[in-house]
């Protein structure tokens, strides 16, 4: 039994065996077999039973935050690459069926098949045993994941802290600028950011979106530092100027 199995086991939610097998069928594998089913129709409807899931959870726990944060939130533990960690540590790699040109390349680790793959593993369950079945797995599998984007704040999205944090300071829009090196198969990216004339980074993952926000999240934690020390510099010169005053009316009385 797969560990992905015995976490379903675990949480008594059980999926057609042709559900399951269809669930962790890659279109790579089926092209090479007389272009059978593939997880894609499962995929899709497991994409959005998470995404009901997940928004009704955030909605009701966290009742006073904005739109904007909530939605920050929700793509936070449904992006791509939560989804692959997720499936990484369920050890769904191995159970999926590819391919050889995917075997070949490692399609067992590649995020965007891992995040697919959980997507139709979710699907198939909800066809199996409805809502029910698919909140207790999406609950049980992201709400670790939600308490600990919940507490992430301006990481929980930082190319969109930076905007608003430079928007505020009157910095205008930050500008990126990505490079890619390697094969197609092991590409790494390398971003950086300019806000005003200064450039920050180089943020540097696996893919762009990932690298640039690193260099996002250098930058504003720079910026962020920078305003904080004018602040208090500031705040330092009208307590001297306060505290200087009386000090000047006795001198002009005299």
């Amino acid at each position: 039994m797969s560990r992905l199995e015995e976490e379903l086991a675990e949480l008594g939610v059980v999926i057609e065996p042709q559900l399951f097998d269809l669930a962790l069928t890659h279109r790579s594998w089926a092209y090479e077999n007389g272009g059978g089913p593939t997880n894609e129709r499962l995929e899709f409807l497991g994409d959005s039973v998470l995404g009901v899931i997940v928004t009704e959870r955030i909605y009701r726990e966290f009742a006073d935050r904005p739109e904007g944060q909530l939605a920050r939130l929700r793509a936070a533990v449904v992006s791509g690459h939560a989804l692959a960690e997720l499936a990484r540590s369920l050890d769904i790699g191995p159970s999926i069926k590819l391919g050889k040109g995917e075997v070949a390349t490692r399609g067992d680790n590649k995020d965007s098949i891992l995040a697919d793959t959980v997507e139709a593993v979710i699907g198939a369950v909800h066809l199996t045993g409805g809502f029910e079945s698919s909140a207790r797995v999406v609950t049980a599998w992201l709400g670790p994941r939600i308490d600990e984007a919940a507490e992430l704040g301006a990481g929980l999205d930082w190319k969109s802290s930076l905007q608003e944090l430079t928007a505020s300071l009157g910095l205008g829009v930050p500008q990126y600028a990505d490079t890619s090196s390697g094969p197609d198969h092991d590409r790494r990216y390398s971003a950086t950011v300019t806000v005003g004339d200064v450039g920050y980074g180089p943020g540097e993952a696996s893919n762009k979106r990932h690298a640039e926000q690193q260099a996002a999240q250098q930058a504003y934690e720079a910026l962020a530092a920078q305003a904080e020390a004018e602040a208090d510099a500031e705040a330092a010169d009208s307590v001297t100027a306060a505290t200087a005053e009386p000090a000047d009316r006795v001198t002009a009385q005299d």
